[in-house]
């Protein structure tokens, strides 16, 4: 059944009076569907992937997981923000069993479970280092592992990669689509970039101005050539959307 977002609306206050931030936000997204939310700062999308979470609550309509009503966060929906959010005073391991541990396990399986999802990411070298002996693109990757430990139908990633170098962000791109074609787990993916958009997303849900202007399905093989024709087509299709709502803007 996946993820179901029906006539969701999310309103904040501000020195102007009620501002909308989301209105009438509806789509659906498979299981193993891996999901790209695309727009300009401001559009809504970081706000969107919060209520998924868990985090906030939308004023008006209904999301669902597997027919569940999201009423908060649960650990079916793994989050990784853009700041990797390590404690500093744990090691690699102990960061990444924190899931499983608080989840009632016992100590040898929440870090055999760590090891595990420490090995996806390609990081076992790096167990008993802490989080400030590590790069950007490291700290990433263990947030990542760290989300995963908890076994999430969803994975939720508000722009992950935004903070790193191009080289780094390239290479991390590479990983997560490595990672999530071995896992299959859903994955809903916060970012501006078009080009990562369409490297990474089976759909793209376009926003501006709080609303969803674009739903499009990326029947593109992988891995993708970013000089491949239809690749230029579709960064020129999504440009040209994100142009238009600049310029009226």
């Amino acid at each position: 059944m996946g993820l179901v977002v029906k006539d969701v609306s999310k309103s904040f206050p501000s020195e102007h009076g009620i501002k909308p931030v989301l209105q009438d936000i509806t789509f659906e997204s498979k299981d193993n569907e891996f999901v790209c939310v695309l727009g300009h700062s401001g559009c809504g999308k970081s706000t969107l992937l919060n209520m998924i979470a868990g985090f906030a609550s939308p004023d008006d309509g209904l999301m669902t997981v597997n027919g569940e009503q999201i009423n908060g966060p649960d650990q079916e929906r793994g989050v990784v923000f853009q700041e990797h959010a390590l404690f500093p005073w744990y090691t690699v391991l102990e960061n990444i069993a924190l899931g499983p541990t608080f989840q009632g396990k016992p100590k040898e399986e929440s870090q055999q479970i760590a090891k595990k999802y420490l090995a996806l990411v390609n990081l076992e070298d790096a167990a008993d280092q802490y989080p400030s002996q590590l790069s950007g693109g490291m700290k990433q990757r263990v947030g990542i592992a760290r989300a995963l430990a908890n076994e999430p139908k969803i994975l939720l990633m508000d722009e992950p990669f935004g903070a790193l170098d191009i080289l780094t962000r390239e290479t991390m791109r590479k990983e997560l689509l490595n990672i999530w074609m071995h896992l299959r787990t859903m994955v809903v993916f916060v970012t501006h970039s078009i080009a990562e958009a369409v490297h990474l997303a089976d759909r793209i849900l376009v926003m501006k101005q709080g609303k969803i202007a674009s739903n499009i399905e990326v029947h593109l093989d992988r891995p993708r050539d970013a000089k491949h024709p239809q690749f230029l087509s579709l960064v020129d299709e999504l440009s040209s959307i994100l142009i238009e709502e600049k310029a009226r803007a």
